[in-house]
């Protein structure tokens, strides 16, 4: 695709677009020419992904959303079609991660909870609202964030390891439910990411990340680019005939 071209004229609504993964594809649909919705609880970061957008030449709505309330959800996609007019490209991306790791057992119902309703619950009220509106253009595409999380299990993390299996299977639902009516549904996978929740994850110490770079193949974690770089491949029609696909970019990590 050549640069700013191959979505103009497209409308892209990226959840947790506030900083990491979904920020840098809010900034990579942005670089294909589409029109972004950048949408996340942080109404300041929301701002300056917008900002980067506009730095960019593209074009951009900052909307305050939180994925676990379905007013919140629905308001926001309002927002994205009053403000232009259709919705083609949807991101699911928004996800917490665990606070306190337990094993099963001896794992707090409250955190239980908390990840399943953000990381599960909030995907599936994303694609509950989004898919009326892509249905109205005549198709499009849909990527939701799992996790290297979603294809192996975690040792001390039950919530995080159900949600984005989860992830998973509700992206291979929907995928049957709309590929005749031309919406793609399909899932990116990361592994470990370097971003500000894999910050929070690491303690912030370089012994923290160094713990986390012996567990990867490549010698390294992943950028944000990267994964963006993915999600826009699958919404483009060179990925015309990927539908229910889980996508796992790891840097070989799950495979070990």
């Amino acid at each position: 695709m050549s640069e700013k071209k191959g979505f103009a004229g497209k409308v892209a609504f990226v959840t947790g677009a506030a900083n990491g993964i979904g920020r840098a594809a809010a900034l990579a649909f942005a670089r294909e020419g589409a029109s972004v919705v950048v949408a996340d609880v942080s109404e300041q970061d929301n701002r300056e992904t917008v900002r980067l957008v506009e730095g960019l030449g593209g074009r951009a709505l900052a909307v305050r959303c939180d994925v676990t309330r379905a007013e919140d959800v629905k308001a926001a996609l309002a927002k994205t079609v009053e403000a232009f007019g259709r919705l083609d490209f949807a991101f699911n991306n928004a996800g917490i991660e665990p606070k306190n790791p337990a094993p099963t057992a001896d794992y707090d119902e409250e955190e239980w909870n908390r990840i399943i309703d953000v990381d599960l619950r909030g995907v599936f009220l994303c694609m509950k609202y989004e898919i009326p509106l892509i249905l109205k253009q005549g198709g499009g595409a849909i990527v939701n964030t799992s996790s290297g999380a979603g294809v192996i299990g975690i040792k001390n993390s039950p919530a995080y390891t159900a949600a984005k299996h989860g992830v998973i299977g509700l992206t291979r639902a929907a995928a049957l439910d709309y590929a005749a009516q031309n919406i793609r549904v399909n899932a990116v996978c990361p592994g470990y990411i370097d971003t500000p929740m894999m910050g929070r994850f690491t303690g912030g110490t370089p012994e923290g990340r160094a713990k986390v770079i012996a567990e990867e193949p490549v010698g390294r974690m992943g950028t944000p680019e990267e994964i963006a770089a993915a999600v826009i491949f699958l919404c483009s029609d060179a990925a015309a005939f990927m539908v229910g696909h889980a996508m796992v970019i790891d840097g070989g990590q799950t495979i070990q």
